[in-house]
């Protein structure tokens, strides 16, 4: 089941990773964006890490406070929920 989890987080940074480089590519290109809502999306459904990685590196929406506040507000409840699972499995 760990093994499973891993695989889960793995590919889905991946993908968030990827929708954040193609999001900015077009904006750079003026093409069809990848709506902030899906990013976000991928974001909580465990992509947070990725989606912050990806913010960095490719200096993509740091400037809108909306997105960021969401966005760290999802990575804040997923270390939250985190430590409370490790701290439970190894109590």
């Amino acid at each position: 089941m760990p093994e499973l989890a891993a695989l889960y987080l793995m590919m889905i940074n991946a993908g968030t990773v990827t929708a954040f480089a193609l999001d900015k590519r077009a904006a750079a290109r003026g093409g069809w964006r990848v709506p902030e809502r899906r990013l976000l999306a991928l974001a909580a459904l465990g992509g947070s890490p990725g989606a912050l990685a990806a913010r960095a590196l490719l200096r993509h929406k740091t400037r809108k406070t909306g997105f960021s506040a969401w966005l760290w507000g999802i990575a804040a409840v997923q270390a939250l929920l985190a430590a409370w699972l490790a701290y439970r499995a190894f109590r």
